[in-house]
């Protein structure tokens, strides 16, 4: 477990070993969320990284029709 200290300003430095497993790099935006008595750091993503996720996904089911 990492340990961070706020400056002056209240900023945080994000250990090298937490950056390097969530691949986060220089100008990335996250999001600060509060949930209890903790601050939660949620990487934004871009929509456009996931295009293509569910590539090979069988959809050969039996669809509602459309209503009108």
């Amino acid at each position: 477990m990492s340990e961070v200290t706020i400056s002056s300003k209240y900023q945080i430095v994000i250990p090298k070993d937490i950056r390097r497993v969530l691949s986060l790099v220089p100008g990335q935006k996250l999001r600060a969320i509060v949930v209890d008595q903790r601050i939660e750091l949620v990487p934004i993503t871009d929509l456009t990284s996931a295009r293509g996720f569910l590539k090979g996904m069988d959809a050969s089911f039996e669809r509602e029709p459309d209503c009108l």
